[in-house]
């Protein structure tokens, strides 16, 4: 007869806990120094990068902030410097944009104005 296999619902929380610390545990032990740098790269760039929503947008900043400490405002003076020039490309990209679509909604306008007497 085959042996039943065992699932983690046969265990109890305590147990079950106790088996996810010693993974953990004997995890990390055997991971060489560049596979943790390189684990702990991927965990950080998700917690980071992937922010959903507010709340976790203002986390990753208070973090951020936290870590950079008191360079944290002189950091982002050099990134907004750096990348200025794309803000006014995008800026001007985004008023012509708008101009466009001021012209077409005027001549829809003068259009229905037209067809309107043509009646």
């Amino acid at each position: 007869m085959k042996k039943k296999p065992i699932i983690y619902s046969d265990l109890s929380k305590k147990q079950l806990e106790n088996l996810k610390e010693l993974y953990v545990q004997k995890k990390v032990e055997l991971m060489s120094h560049q596979e943790l740098k390189q684990y702990v790269l991927e965990i950080i760039s998700h917690q980071i990068n992937d922010t959903i929503g507010k709340e976790e947008e203002m986390e990753a900043w208070r973090e951020m902030s936290d870590f950079f400490g008191e360079q944290f405002e002189i950091i982002i003076l050099e990134i907004q410097t750096k990348y200025m020039d794309d803000q006014i490309v995008i800026e001007s990209e985004i008023d012509s944009q708008k101009k466009r679509i001021e012209l077409l909604e005027r001549n829809n306008f003068d259009q229905e104005k037209k067809d309107m007497w043509d009646d």
